[in-house]
C-alpha cells in the first residue's frame, strides 16, 4: 500500500492551499481517511477525517470552518481544503488510511505517508 501527498507549500496568513493524497495498493473506497498534522516541536494530531461508506467529516476545532476534507473514490485520491491559514497550521501534513484487513476477526490497520510542509508565514 501507498499513500502520496502533494500540494504543500509556503504561503502567506490567510491564503489557501489544497493538499492531495493518492492512494494505491488496498480497497480505497474501504478505508477511512485522515490528515493529521505535526506542528514543529508538538505532537502529530488529528486534523480531518471522512468516513468510507457515507463520507461523514470530523474536524479538530482548531480548523473548523477553514478546512474542507474530501475523497474521490474514483481517483482513490482524499484531498484536503485549507483555506484562511494561520501561522499555527504551519506543520507537517500526513494522510493517514485506517481499515479493516480482517472484518471477522476485527484486525484494522493504518498506511501513512511519508508528509508533505505547508508553512504559513509573512
Amino acid at each position: 500500500a501507498q499513500l502520496v501527498e502533494s500540494g504543500g507549500g509556503l504561503v502567506q496568513p490567510g491564503g489557501s492551499l489544497r493538499l492531495s493524497c493518492a492512494a494505491s495498493g488496498f480497497t480505497f473506497n474501504t478505508f477511512t481517511m485522515a490528515w493529521h498534522r505535526r506542528p514543529p516541536g508538538k505532537e502529530r494530531e488529528l486534523v480531518a477525517m471522512i468516513t468510507s461508506a457515507d463520507g461523514v467529516t470530523n474536524y479538530v476545532d482548531s480548523v473548523k470552518g477553514r478546512f474542507t476534507i474530501s475523497r474521490d473514490n474514483a481517483k482513490n485520491t482524499v484531498y484536503l481544503q485549507m483555506n484562511d491559514l494561520k501561522v499555527e497550521d504551519t506543520a507537517m501534513y500526513y494522510c493517514n488510511a485506517r481499515g479493516y484487513i480482517d472484518y471477522v476477526r476485527g484486525d484494522m490497520i493504518d498506511y501513512w505517508g511519508q508528509g508533505t510542509q505547508v508553512t504559513v508565514s509573512s
